[in-house]
């Protein structure tokens, strides 16, 4: 049962997927100042990597077999009935001389989408600097300041069309608003859903995140705290490979006007 659903929860999520955009750090410094006044301010540096999860999708729905199916291919739902799992993995085999050929016209077709992205992307306000390197790699500069009467999503791109943003700042009830990084953590392996694929980018997760504010702090999730310096607080996340737990923190605002 947990298998199927698993496999579900990817079909429903491979549509997705196949017509989105989705990114994911490699090293990079990034920074969130959160003001009790609401005024905010986000930085990010370093490194972004563009992922193609179709075939890593697809890849994985034929590896997973069906623990319920009573078909050994795992074709079926366990009582005869055809499931959506031959459809999506329904392919033409290249033949082995045309493998070169179709690997030089998708790394180009892929190399054409992140150019696009990456024009996309410079057009927002705040990007400082996009440059794409190859091999689904960009350099990124961003930096936006603001007032959280509203929730904030970064990366965010209609044209690029974007999933999965690194960063959340959500408003809550009492003056409170939720900070939560989940890109800045590797969570593979703690869902029985996680995202085929997304291991290749965790692997080269290699940055700091650093929350500075002078708002009270109802909870956060770094063991070792915040350093109290001047009046405002700071809080330090290193993300890793390892690193399991996105950085999360509550604050609590001034009332707003």
């Amino acid at each position: 049962m947990i298998a199927r659903l698993s496999r579900l929860a990817l079909l429903l999520l491979l549509p997705f997927a196949l017509a989105s955009c989705v990114l994911a750090p490699g090293k990079f410094v990034s920074t969130l100042r959160i003001d009790a006044d609401r005024h905010f301010t986000f930085t990010y540096v370093g490194e972004v990597i563009a992922l193609d999860l179709g075939d890593d999708m697809a890849k994985s729905l034929g590896d997973t077999p069906s623990t319920d199916s009573t078909d050994p291919t795992g074709a079926d739902g366990g009582d005869g009935t055809p499931t959506l799992q031959p459809i999506v993995l329904q392919k033409d085999a290249p033949a082995d001389g045309d493998d070169a050929k179709d690997a030089a016209k998708k790394k180009a077709a892929a190399d054409a989408k992140n150019r696009e992205i990456a024009a996309a992307l410079s057009k927002e306000a705040g990007y400082r600097k996009v440059a794409y390197l190859g091999d689904g790699k960009f350099s990124i500069d961003y930096a936006i300041s603001g007032t959280l009467d509203h929730a904030f999503l970064w990366p965010y791109n209609v044209d690029a069309e974007l999933l999965f943003p690194f960063i959340a700042i959500e408003l809550r009830a009492n003056n409170t608003v939720r900070v939560k990084a989940p890109a800045f953590a590797n969570d593979t392996g703690k869902s029985g859903t996680s995202m085929p694929g997304m291991d290749k980018a965790s692997s080269q997760l290699d940055g700091v995140f650093t929350l500075d504010t002078n708002a009270e702090i109802v909870s956060q999730n770094n063991e070792d705290g915040a350093v109290t310096t001047a009046g405002r607080k700071t809080i330090t996340w290193k993300a890793t490979p390892l690193t399991k737990d996105a950085p999360t923190a509550v604050l609590r605002l001034a009332p707003g006007k």
